[in-house]
């Protein structure tokens, strides 16, 4: 059975445009229900710990620099089959590819400033949602 939860961000090219809102009405009208949220800004320690299945990656070090560089918002999304709709709702990475509607087809501008994080599966949902929220924070 699929999880119910998934775990996204608001990356900082988002935040940075104002995007906030209209991201956040996107996720909303397509059913996902907030269960937390916060605005913050990660560390490189934060980053680099997030992020570490990559470190080997080229793009490592500038994936850190580029979410260290401002605010986020960390949010935690409740629906059924939350992961998939999710990831269906964000569109591919590069938002060349992403189909028309989806949030990176919307709001990112490239590859590596994508606007979005979402979730790749239920496991890593949990992971994610843990790293940036503790249980008293989720509704």
């Amino acid at each position: 059975m699929a999880n119910n939860r998934t775990f996204t961000m608001l990356k900082p090219d988002s935040v940075e445009k104002g995007n906030i809102g209209p991201i956040l009405e996107k996720i909303t009208s397509s059913g996902f229900r907030i269960v937390a949220m916060k605005l913050t800004q990660l560390t490189t320690a934060d980053a680099e710990a997030f992020y570490d299945i990559h470190k080997e990656r080229p793009f490592f070090g500038d994936l850190v620099t580029y979410m260290t560089r401002g605010p986020i918002v960390a949010a935690i999304l409740e629906k059924d089959n939350a992961v998939e709709d999710f990831r269906a709702l964000i569109g591919a990475t590069n938002p060349a590819e992403a189909a028309d509607g989806t949030i990176r087809n919307m709001f990112a501008d490239s590859i590596s400033e994508n606007a979005v994080h979402g979730s790749d599966s239920d496991e890593n949902a949990a992971i994610e949602g843990a790293f940036h929220f503790s249980g008293r924070e989720m509704f």
